[in-house]
């Protein structure tokens, strides 16, 4: 049958795929709208799996919190160039997976695959439609969902959401207390921390760094006493770069995160602590659960 410019026009404005692909798909279709959406997504599916052989190093990372901050979600989605990172249509959908992330309660891939995004397609309907539509690989790499009993959670997006964190504090919501997380989830994304504190460092680890400084220390002929004493203080330095609880608070030098935090304890007769955190980096994750 004779598909007309019109009909091309507004498929192609509700799909966002290629005129020609449009074109195509109403003709197989006998000018069926769902019928020749379907033939889209089915063809993305094909351009989906022939792009296995790509490489998706670019993306978006998105944290987000319910909205009593009881629950939390960050997310990270693949494709090939930063390009169609930026793009309307993948940004959008990697926001829409966060908050279907939330909804669903879990951290299994599997399972978001089958839910609803924004109620229409299913996830994988709607990641099916988007590889057809900028025509690159696409895969969610990852998902991570939270649930406190004790308090809160609060999160930071880094611009270009190429970076983001979350923060779980126990005790009572209030402004200071988001703001505290806040900060918090912001010195995650600065500084990356390894762990919340020196319980979360593997003795292992530390074993091998003083052996390091040990030898060191012998290499520039120090004595066995002194080369000791040496590699104390380096992993005295070791923990306080590494463990988010010592690390020097980054927008007050001089003052450690557990100063900070104290000190915004006081000020709120609170009592405020740090129990957990996930930072998620573009092809990297440091956390602590």
């Amino acid at each position: 049958m004779e598909i007309s410019v019109e009909k091309v026009k507004e498929l192609r404005n509700k799909t966002g795929a290629g005129m020609m692909d449009v074109k195509k798909a109403l003709e197989e279709s006998n000018g069926d709208f769902e019928k020749a959406i379907e033939y889209l997504r089915k063809k993305g599916s094909l351009t989906s799996q022939k792009r296995m052989e790509k490489i998706a190093r670019e993306g978006l990372i998105f944290a987000r919190t319910s909205t009593d901050r009881k629950e939390a979600a960050i997310i990270e989605v693949n494709c090939e160039t930063d390009f169609v990172a930026r793009s309307e249509a993948f940004q959008k959908f990697a926001d829409s997976l966060a908050n279907t992330v939330l909804k669903a309660k879990t951290s299994d891939v599997k399972t978001i695959m089958n839910q609803k995004l924004n109620g229409t397609l299913t996830v994988q309907q709607a990641l099916d439609e988007l590889v057809g539509k900028v025509g690159e690989k696409v895969e969610i790499k990852r998902v991570d969902y939270f649930k406190t009993d004790v308090g809160f959670f609060s999160e930071y997006n880094h611009l270009g959401n190429k970076i983001a964190s979350l923060v779980e504090i126990s005790g009572k919501v209030s402004d200071q207390g988001i703001k505290l997380g806040n900060e918090l989830a912001m010195q995650v994304v600065a500084m990356k921390p390894a762990a919340l504190d020196r319980r979360g460092i593997d003795s292992e680890v530390i074993e091998k760094e003083k052996e390091i400084y040990v030898t060191q220390a012998k290499n520039e002929k120090k004595p066995d006493n002194i080369a000791e004493k040496i590699a104390s203080n380096k992993v005295e330095k070791f923990f306080q770069e590494n463990c988010l609880v010592e690390q020097e608070y980054i927008k007050e030098p001089g003052k450690s995160v557990t100063d900070y935090i104290n000190s915004i304890c006081k000020e709120t007769s609170s009592d405020y602590k740090v129990k957990s955190f996930v930072r998620y980096q573009l092809g990297e994750t440091f956390e602590n659960k």
